[in-house]
């Protein structure tokens, strides 16, 4: 299944995107993608309901706009340097463990709306991102037991502000949360859906120039992994956003180093995870 919430920022409903292409309202089987959904047999449910009822189920309009496909998690869990050549385009070491930091659940937004560049931001960046969600509590869990705990994956990008993460001191977080900074979808897809998530091309432009152009296939460490490592340290809640990391290509890494400003355009995809665009523009207050 592929699944998407649609309407105004804060008011999202569920919804479906069938086979055919055509999107539905579910909100008459699913309050929402929450980790209430997630706990409760939420995808199995809503699979049967789907199956008898999703050809009477309301169409969505194309035009209607499309929130996180996940509402607000527990928490957002992101792995920096997951990709080798990113790695040493920054000139840092290949990670012998994978460095976790978090984004505040509050820079999600959907994943066509705008960028807002952080008041006073100078070096605000991009990062095309694979990202999973968990389906099922996950404490202590084994490798070969992580994919049970993944409900599905969805298209990510992981915008930063390079000198508030890199220059002003702390945790990498102060540079990843700020509002509009975690644009995700179009949509959540089920398992199911991605035969191997370990090698799904990805790309990213700004302004209709490619700047990161690789596979997932490139990952140090890949979500069967990253489910487990993190699960040593936290307990993952059904509905938490893992993020996997960016290849090579983003704005820090460029000679001469190259931002965004207000009026450029970020396109970016993952095959079988579709598309996402967002247009910069500076906070107004």
């Amino acid at each position: 299944m592929k699944l998407i919430r649609f309407g105004q920022f804060g008011q999202e409903k569920p919804g479906l995107i069938l086979e055919d292409g055509r999107r539905v309202d579910v909100s008459a089987a699913v309050r929402d993608y929450d980790e209430q959904f997630f706990t409760g047999d939420g995808l199995e449910k809503l699979a049967a309901w789907a199956s008898l009822h999703s050809k009477d189920a309301p169409t969505v309009p194309s035009s209607e706009r499309l929130g996180s496909c996940v509402a607000r998690p527990s928490k957002i869990v992101c792995i920096g340097l997951n990709y080798a050549d990113h790695a040493r385009e920054t000139g840092a070491d290949i990670p012998k463990e994978p460095i976790l930091f978090f984004k505040s659940t509050t820079s999600l937004c959907g994943p066509n709306d705008d960028l807002i560049i952080p008041r006073e931001s100078k070096k605000t960046d991009w990062e095309v991102e694979l990202a999973f969600v968990i389906g099922k509590r996950a404490s202590y869990v084994s490798e070969a037991d992580a994919p049970k705990h993944i409900a599905g994956y969805a298209l990510h990008n992981d915008y930063s502000e390079r000198e508030w993460q890199i220059e002003r001191g702390g945790q990498w977080v102060k540079g990843k949360s700020a509002d509009t900074f975690a644009p995700l979808g179009p949509f959540l897809a089920t398992t199911d859906e991605i035969a191997d998530p370990n090698a799904l091309p990805m790309w990213l432009k700004v302004n209709g120039n490619i700047l990161q152009n690789s596979s997932t296939a490139q990952m140090v460490f890949r979500p069967a992994q990253l489910v487990s490592y993190i699960s040593q340290f936290m307990t993952l809640l059904p509905g938490d956003v893992i993020s996997t990391g960016t290849p090579p290509g983003v704005g820090l890494g460029l000679k001469p180093p190259v931002f965004l400003k207000a009026g450029d355009v970020v396109e970016l995809g993952i095959e079988g995870l579709g598309e996402s665009s967002q247009r910069a523009r500076a906070y107004a207050g």
